[in-house]
């Protein structure tokens, strides 16, 4: 069976380190490399990867002497890597009991495949870990073409993959290149497009992942960090380069233009109910920058209404509708690609 290199870049996550590595190692998959990052840590993270490299053979370690930042670091790792398949893993989270033998059982049946992801379970760091739904090295899985999925990643613009339950075929890795230093928050939702204009997308019915959230993760950082910006620009960015080839790729533009400006809207409504009037106003404003068309969404309308009435005016009616079973607001949820059905 082929094997799979697992990177691991660590920052300050000592803590976090030993139960990550142990969750590879502890694979039913035997041929797995551990390859730790430390990108210059100031905590006691050399001890902790000592420790592991001692005690099992299959766990390698490098050390910065100055900090490279992680999209530096993400792509020494894709350097690094040799396996058939690679996984970058940061180290506060985990893999579920299974995971990498389902990726690799299906990625060497269907070498169409570029890239296999499945679910990833959320949980907050010390609460304990929550039992995966599929602990087997057998699930479900779907096989989509590359560019169907692409076209419902552009119509949700929503990038439902939390990076720790996604594998990748290291050849086209190699031929694709690493990560874009120009987009810091959203450079793996590039990247999976870009495999999708290359390659088959696998899907799996399964837990593959542990995301843990501890106050300090980056996808928490960005989404209120020029979130309509960073979003608009992911998409500017992969087809800038691979428009060509994709026939309509105009069209998927102006999808995922109104689609990131609604769930820059939808942040907005969000800032605006936890008492942040100013954070909404300028979420609405970057909105409109990026997407004037997002004036003609009924979302815009609504926050606009809402400003003119203020905070207290606005909770006051909702509070009224809501007795009423009149209003249905934005939700926080995540779109997923589950089961492999078009969003």
């Amino acid at each position: 069976m082929s094997c799979v290199d697992v990177i691991v870049p660590c920052y300050k996550y000592a803590r976090y380190l030993r139960e990550c590595v142990e969750s590879i190692l502890g694979q039913s998959l035997t041929d797995v490399r551990v390859l730790i990052i430390d990108d210059a840590s100031p905590d006691h993270t050399p001890e902790v990867a000592a420790e592991l490299t001692a005690r099992d053979k299959r766990v390698e370690y490098r050390r910065h002497s100055v900090n490279h930042g992680h999209i530096a670091t993400y792509n020494e790792g894709l350097d690094w890597a040799a396996g058939d398949y690679t996984l970058l893993l940061s180290a506060d989270d985990l893999l579920t009991p299974g995971a990498l033998l389902r990726a690799v059982r299906l990625m060497d049946a269907h070498p169409e495949v570029g890239f296999v992801y499945g679910r990833a379970i959320v949980f907050n760091t010390g609460e304990s870990l929550p039992q995966p739904g599929t602990v087997s090295g057998e699930c479900e899985w779907q096989i989509w073409d590359g560019f169907d999925w692409l076209e419902a990643m552009c119509e949700s613009c929503d990038n439902s993959i939390y990076s720790p339950e996604a594998i990748v075929r290291t050849r086209l890795q190699r031929e694709l290149g690493g990560f874009r230093e120009e987009l810091p928050h959203t450079g793996d939702w590039e990247m999976w497009m870009r495999f999708a204009a290359h390659a088959a997308v696998g899907i799996l019915d399964a837990d593959q992942a542990f995301h843990r959230l501890h106050g300090h993760n980056m996808n928490l950082m960005y989404q209120r960090l020029n979130g309509a910006e960073q979003g608009k620009a992911v998409f500017d960015t992969f087809l800038y380069h691979y428009g060509h080839r994709i026939a309509g790729h105009e069209r998927l533009q102006k999808l995922a233009a109104i689609a990131s400006a609604y769930h820059a809207l939808n942040m907005a409504y969000w800032a605006f109910r936890e008492g942040d009037v100013q954070g909404c106003h300028e979420l609405i404003g970057s909105t409109i920058r990026t997407c004037p068309d997002a004036r003609s969404l009924k979302l815009y309308r609504r926050l606009i209404w809402m400003l003119r009435m203020g905070p207290t005016a606005w909770f006051v009616l909702r509070r009224l509708a809501f007795w009423r079973g009149a209003v249905v607001w934005p939700t926080r949820s995540r779109t997923k690609f589950c089961r492999g059905c078009p969003i």
